[in-house]
């Protein structure tokens, strides 16, 4: 099936055809680094994320760029704030946050909460403030064009002239004279009130760090501006993706596709937004107080299972989150988790085993591991993430099914072949890297679960035995010390096994306040 994703700017789902053949490229919008990261910018990274990560298992050398938004007026306002008083205590300096240290800051617990739920690092990060030069190139060929003008007034502000672009409301389809004025910069030197900033001239009593050099005075660039000039840049004129969040389409994707295109660039082929998160029902608003974290949620659930909700709803789709969404995810997550550790020791492998050999017997061997169909149909299908989760419990029930069946008859490589599937699946969703390790993904080298697999069989050996005297209580009193460390074992006709207990609390949270001192 070929690849067809909903694009925002015709309305209509399409087929995607890579601008290079074997190629794709891939622009969508980070963080400004003015606060802690929101639920919302997590979900959108992990959105994009299962992108990628498609883009790639379809055989795509995929270019990721998600920028990071360095200087703002938000930041400033931040920064200023962060000085509560001249003397505290009497005769003592205390100096509000530097803007530049605190984007800093605040850009490390992005980076931070991204490798905590597992997502990619992109192939380029680019900084805004590394990009000045470019950003000036760019309002150059806008103004030799005809499309931007520096303020009259002498501000050093440099505007984007609306009316000078026909296309200009063309992403979300409005007309001009139904938009509200741009609330971007002092609007005296504007000839329409909904022209927008492209470069802010300095003011007194700003940061002397937060200007610089241009052609039309010392200042900043907008916040639309940095955009177009670091896809551009990393890109191309022209590449095949843009994304970001549904709030970002306007007035911020607007502008960038009306100041790329008018510059004489095509910018993005297609653009995809995905959906708001909302909190039973309600849009999340720190005055309402309704707001959840994503710290808050890894407090209450592991890694895995948070990247689990967060990436269970259609992209587009607002995702609802509810007191028991995570209980919920837990579940499925633990499901899943249950199969893959009962499947490895039914093959007797660890993960890193059976995925360096492809599987656990010749027969299954021979064929590469793969998705099942009904997962690539949905994944290929505008991302529909459940339905391919659909896929995966199925995979899932499916093989405990041969397992309860003592692996089968007429088909010896059914636990195998949906191990395989079910590992393939998870590592395409991302469920294989949250969190850092998951409960089974006992890597063949590592050492320290071979000493814990060896500790756990003795113990099983001697409960064996045990049980085979008819020791009840020592069988018993084996079991219940292992089910203290966390050990959870189950007989069947063909012997114990045992696997981790999922954990209660997410050790990846503990790392992440570490790191950030949450």
């Amino acid at each position: 099936m070929t690849l067809r994703f909903y694009d925002s700017a015709t309305a209509e789902v399409r087929d995607f055809v890579p601008l290079e053949p074997g190629r794709a490229s891939v622009y969508y919008c980070g963080a400004t680094v003015q606060g802690s990261p929101h639920v919302g910018h997590v979900r959108s990274a992990i959105v994009f994320d299962q992108l990628t990560r498609w883009l790639q298992y379809r055989g795509l050398e995929t270019t990721v760029v998600r920028n990071v938004t360095d200087i703002d007026d938000k930041i400033l306002a931040k920064s200023e704030a962060s000085f509560a008083s001249d003397f505290v205590p009497e005769g003592t300096y205390i100096p509000r946050e530097e803007w530049f240290a605190l984007a800093y800051r605040y850009e490390q617990e992005f980076e931070t909460a991204y490798e905590v739920l597992g997502v990619q690092r992109p192939t380029y990060e680019p900084r805004a403030t590394g990009h000045i030069t470019e950003m000036h190139e760019l309002i150059a060929r806008l103004i030799e064009r005809g499309h931007a003008y520096p303020a009259e007034d002498g501000s050093g502000d440099v505007y984007f002239d609306v009316r000078s672009w026909p296309s200009y409301g063309s992403l979300t389809h409005q007309s001009i004279d139904d938009m509200q004025a741009a609330t971007d910069a002092d609007p005296r030197g504007k000839r329409d009130p909904r022209d927008f900033a492209l470069w802010k001239g300095y003011k007194d009593g700003e940061p002397k760090t937060a200007a610089w050099p241009s052609p039309w005075g010392r200042g900043r660039p907008g916040w639309h501006l940095e955009c177009s000039a670091m896809a551009t840049k990393y890109l191309g004129a022209r590449f095949d993706i843009h994304g970001g969040g549904l709030d970002l389409r306007f007035p911020h994707h607007e502008n960038e596709v009306a100041q790329s295109t008018a510059a004489g660039d095509g910018f993005a082929n297609i653009w995809m937004h995905n959906g708001m998160v909302t909190y039973e029902g309600e849009k999340m608003s720190k005055s309402i107080g309704n707001v959840i974290a994503p710290s808050e949620m890894l407090e209450l659930a592991p890694a895995r299972v948070v990247r689990y909700y967060l990436g269970q709803a259609h992209y587009r789709s607002v995702l609802d989150y509810r007191p028991t969404s995570l209980q919920e995810a837990a579940a499925a997550v633990e499901r899943i988790d249950t199969f893959i550790a009962k499947a490895l020791a039914k093959v007797g492998a660890s993960v890193g085993e059976f995925a360096h050999d492809g599987a656990a017997s010749p027969a299954a061997a021979a064929a590469p591991a793969a998705v099942p169909p009904a997962f690539a149909e949905a994944m290929d299908d505008d991302l529909n993430i459940p339905q391919a989760l659909a896929a995966l419990h199925e995979t899932v029930r499916r093989g405990n099914t041969a397992l309860a069946a003592g692996n089968g008859v007429d088909d010896p490589d059914a636990v195998s072949n949906a191990l395989s599937e079910v590992l393939a699946m998870t590592a395409v969703l991302g469920l294989d890297a949250a969190g850092g390790r998951t409960a089974w993904a006992d890597n063949s080298e590592d050492t320290m679960h071979r000493a814990l697999a060896t500790l756990v069989d003795a113990q099983l050996g001697a409960r064996a035995a045990a049980r085979a005297a008819k020791d009840w209580a020592a069988a018993d009193a084996i079991r219940d010390t292992l089910a203290a460390a966390g050990v959870v074992v189950e007989d069947s006709a063909d012997g114990a096994t045992w696997s981790l207990a999922a954990p209660t609390h997410s050790s990846a949270q503990s790392a992440l306040t570490n790191r950030t001192g949450a």
